[in-house]
């Protein structure tokens, strides 16, 4: 079993049992819309804060026990939020398209090559001028607790460097039940302005 399946054998400390105050601000203004697609949506709760506003959602993780709990709460919130086991290192399996693409904590668990695969896979899954938000874990974190690796912006823009444009990068704070204030994040803000390509 993998680590982050197991993980949901319990209540891991990214699982707050709520939508992360960074989505919930986006979710009011308007800003993530369309047919949406959360990546390494957990068990499902701002997948279905999206869906409570009126966007046709996809919640996706490569976790079985994490899709299992969000379907469940799926069914007795009566939530039209989906949820399905996928890889979103291989996005274009999913054979559809989305308008928006929403990711909280799944950048920051990837590999240097496992980024770039990444953003090509969703600048394949995008349609054009799709929006993708990104909260991640920033290099202001102090790493003496351990954790998920932290990122800085200019990993970000490299990694986006081709077919998107990086409308902002801000800083803001990743919600755990281990950080009581809060970890230091970057909440990113990306267009698809085209086909992603090698170098």
């Amino acid at each position: 079993m993998s680590f982050f399946n197991s993980a949901y054998l319990g209540n891991p400390p990214w699982d707050i049992g709520r939508p992360q105050h960074e989505f919930v601000r986006l979710a009011n203004e308007g800003s993530v819309k369309g047919d949406v697609v959360d990546l390494g949506c957990g068990t499902g709760e701002n997948a279905m804060l999206f869906a409570s506003s009126g966007s046709r959602v996809l919640g996706i993780d490569s976790a079985p026990l994490a899709i299992a709990k969000a379907k469940a709460k799926a069914r007795l919130r009566r939530s039209s939020a989906e949820f399905l086991v996928a890889d979103a290192l291989n996005l274009p399996t999913l054979k559809r398209t989305f308008d928006s693409a929403t990711d909280c904590g799944l950048f920051h668990t990837f590999s240097d090559r496992e980024r770039l695969l990444f953003a090509r896979g969703l600048g394949e899954t995008l349609r054009p001028r799709g929006r993708y938000f990104m909260l991640c874990f920033s290099d202001r974190e102090p790493n003496d607790w351990g954790g998920p690796r932290r990122v800085t912006k200019d990993e970000i823009v490299q990694t986006f460097a081709n077919g998107w444009r990086v409308d902002s990068i801000k800083a803001a704070r990743f919600e755990s039940a281990n950080l009581g204030g809060g970890g230091h994040a970057w909440l990113a803000s990306l267009t698809r302005t085209g086909p992603a390509h090698s170098d």
